[in-house]
């Protein structure tokens, strides 16, 4: 056979072939670029400028309505708005988003109805053992302190943490060394103690409440914050998802801001809070669907219960959760504004 004459035609065939090979690969290099500069949307418009969006939780858990006072409910709804209110007036002024976290938190952490702060559950041993945790969506900076007994505010040392340290979490008498460094407030550990809380650790009930914050500011950045007592009669210095960074609070300016509640340890197991933003990311899919396949597959395929609240990178709110219960406000970035606390 003449090879002579074939080469010119395996040269010709080569030159058209590998141009269409290449294809594919370049259609695929585009689409993730594409998908890291596009954050998913739940709704198909954009965020209108200087917008922002809100929404606060303060714990889930298998309660109903028959389960409450009607002064019970009343004074959950007023310590929601209380907390929400605050939260949009600081957004409408333009402050930042992490700040905003911090101070609805703070709110929060001191009101003894919430498992956060003074009234938070206690340890086996009868003290008060507190965790929390802050993260920014711009930078994805964070911070969290873990099984602190002296802070008053757990959240604001967890944003000490995130803006004047190296680090992302401390624990225990490291981080209330630090607070006070920091020149935070202390306070004796008969400070979060309450007879509400001495009762439950007596009746050995079962309590995983948290509270939590997800913002959209004016300038379109998203931050989380959470702040727990933890599990009731919790013991051998026992650490839930709250403070750990991907578990119980993540922040990404490309996808959405999550604080969780619930069964700590399967929360953690999961990394729930990333997890959803992942899903966000990878599969172009809206914050809501992407809680929902976390919340009522992943979670309970393994057995654990809870939820999480959001925000998405367009003020697109959502509150998904697997109990009958959970204490939850919100106004997105379209005005709309509730508050609930349960399942109906």
């Amino acid at each position: 056979m003449n090879t002579s004459k074939i080469r010119p035609y395996l040269f010709i065939l080569l030159v058209f072939a590998i141009p269409l090979l290449l294809i594919p690969l370049i259609k695929m290099a585009k689409s993730d670029s594409q998908l890291l500069q596009k954050p998913p949307v739940e709704q198909n418009v954009e965020r209108l400028q200087g917008s922002y969006a809100i929404i606060i939780h303060g714990g889930s858990g298998n309660f109903t309505a028959d389960d409450l006072s009607e002064t019970e409910k009343l004074n959950y709804k007023k310590a929601l708005f209380e907390a929400l209110e605050t939260g949009k007036s600081l957004l409408a002024s333009g402050r930042e988003a992490s700040f905003v976290v911090e101070q609805v938190l703070k709110m929060l952490e001191n009101n003894p109805l919430f498992n956060a702060g003074k009234g938070a559950v206690l340890t086996h041993e009868g003290h008060a053992e507190l965790d929390a945790s802050i993260m920014r969506g711009k930078d994805r900076n964070a911070g969290a302190v873990a099984g602190v007994r002296t802070i008053r505010n757990p959240i604001s040392a967890a944003r000490m943490v995130m803006d004047s340290s190296v680090h992302v979490l401390l624990s225990g008498r490291g981080a209330e060394a630090f607070s006070q460094a920091m020149n935070l407030e202390q306070v004796d550990n008969s400070y979060f103690i309450t007879n509400k809380s001495q009762k439950r650790l007596k009746a050995v009930v079962d309590k995983h409440g948290t509270v939590g914050c997800a913002v959209l500011d004016t300038e379109g950045n998203l931050a989380a914050g959470t702040s727990t007592g933890g599990m009731n009669n919790k013991r051998w210095g026992r650490i839930g998802d709250s403070p750990i960074i991907g578990a119980g609070t993540w922040a990404d300016n490309q996808t959405c801001a999550i604080s969780a509640t619930g069964w700590g340890e399967y929360f953690i197991r999961l990394g729930v809070a990333h997890e959803i933003s992942a899903l966000m990311r990878y599969k172009e899919i809206s914050l809501t669907e992407a809680a929902n396949q976390v919340i009522h597959k992943q979670l309970e395929e393994l057995g654990g219960y809870g939820g999480i609240i959001g925000v998405d990178a367009f003020g697109n709110v959502s509150a998904v959760f697997n109990t009958t219960g959970m204490y939850r406000a919100y106004c997105d970035a379209q005005g709309n504004q509730q508050i609930k606390m349960f399942s109906n």
